[in-house]
């Protein structure tokens, strides 16, 4: 019998009729023999309104309250599932997040999983039950409920895959697959058959909304099979690989595959980061080391970071952070750090849009570089600054030309189908 996990995203159980489509999908799945364990996210945006009701009510909003609050949604959802299964003669039982045997750390709203011990979705499959675990929850060992974070759905979908031994993890959302470009940006973006783990880790990290990074991460580090696709076709997604020779519908030789895959095979783009400029720092060492273990002790998400030349034994640094953590850069910068290196003042610029392109042929490709920067040029997009990976090169642009930047490059690395 195939073990098969299925993720079902807010808007795939967004109202009565969804959950019932769902329900109906499940109840095929399982005629066919198919053993199938569902995760389930909170409905529709229900986790942004119970967002918007904390704030509301309170300034403080305590981190454990906070988790209790939001985990409701994905709890709610599970058990309307279970119901409309019922209706179709489908034994089904929801589990939360601790019931599934989630353990994690106490770090609230972002918590991570440390281990899973899923002892009653193992009994519930062997008693013939389809088990439907909400998504992005767990219970940490001071005995409290936690909430995983944004996205965390499809971390416990791929975590449940990996302790259970299933065959694939299906992820199911709004959209039929991984495309080359966001289709509301650039609408001759095309869907991807098959994709890396490399190339989608890159995409997720510089913009691609889903699935979600790190649940990409776990896939990764564990081997699980990832199939990314629609609750409202059902056709089939998009395919995650190790390499594209273990595309199931073709084996190619890795020549083969190299031949008919094109160089790059995403543009993405992200508008969530800004820019802090620390200026006049001195050019010693240890300098940057201080810097940035400060930040790090304040758990500061930095991502790009760019060293001018020194002048006269001075420079800048500039680096990006998510924008929501503008302010609390800000706060440990000049709370001390910048008198204990000796430099002057601290800028920021929440203007800014990271563009990238994505593809492991540009490992043994010259001339992406290039062909990124002379389109850019071509039409006048500044480029404020540069990093880049084996398979992956990102430019910080102005926020206001970043999804014209997508469309050009689009075009200029011939993926517009």
């Amino acid at each position: 019998m195939v073990r098969v996990v299925q993720k079902f995203g807010g808007t795939s159980v967004g109202d009565p009729d969804r959950i019932r489509t769902v329900a109906d999908h499940v109840a095929r799945c399982q005629r066919r023999g198919m053993q199938v364990i569902l995760v389930v996210s909170a409905m529709g945006k229900e986790t942004d309104d119970l967002l918007r009701m904390a704030s509301a009510v309170s300034k403080i909003r305590p981190g454990r309250e906070m988790d209790m609050l939001i985990t409701a949604g994905e709890r709610k959802a599970c058990a309307l599932l279970c119901m409309a299964l019922a209706d179709l003669g489908v034994d089904a039982q929801s589990f939360t997040g601790s019931q599934a045997g989630f353990m994690t750390d106490s770090n609230h709203e972002n918590a991570k999983i440390l281990d899973i011990v899923p002892t009653r979705v193992e009994e519930a499959l062997a008693a013939g039950v389809v088990p439907v675990v909400a998504g992005s929850q767990g219970v940490s060992g001071d005995r409290d409920v936690t909430f995983l974070g944004r996205g965390g759905s499809d971390t416990t979908a791929v975590a449940l895959a990996q302790v259970l031994n299933a065959e694939m993890c299906e992820l199911y959302t709004d959209v039929s697959g991984v495309f080359s470009a966001d289709p509301r940006v650039v609408p001759a973006a095309q869907r991807m058959a098959t994709i890396t783990f490399d190339e989608l880790l890159e995409m997720t990290a510089t913009g691609c909304p889903k699935p979600a990074m790190r649940s990409v991460e776990v896939a990764h580090n564990y081997g699980v099979p990832l199939h990314v696709r629609s609750a409202f076709t059902w056709e089939p997604g998009t395919l995650v690989v190790r390499d594209y020779t273990e595309a199931p519908t073709k084996k190619l030789s890795a020549e083969e595959a190299s031949m008919e895959r094109p160089i790059i095979r995403a543009v993405t783009h992200d508008l969530s980061e800004s820019k802090v400029t620390v200026i006049d720092v001195p050019d010693r060492p240890g300098v940057s080391a201080q810097l940035f273990r400060a930040l790090a002790r304040a758990e500061v998400n930095v991502d790009m970071i760019v060293q001018n030349v020194s002048e006269e034994g001075m420079t800048d640094i500039s680096f990006t952070v998510p924008s929501e953590q503008v302010e609390l850069t800000r706060q440990v910068l000049e709370g001390g750090v910048l008198s204990e290196i000796g430099a002057e003042r601290v800028s920021t610029d929440g203007s800014i849009g990271r563009v990238s392109v994505v593809g492991a042929g540009m490992k043994s490709n010259p001339g992406v570089a290039a062909t990124m920067f002379e389109t850019l040029a071509a039409n006048e997009i500044n480029i404020e600054m540069i990093s880049t990976s084996a398979i992956r090169i990102s430019c910080v642009v102005d926020a206001s030309r970043a999804e014209e930047a997508v469309q050009y490059l689009h075009t200029a690395f011939g993926l517009d189908g």
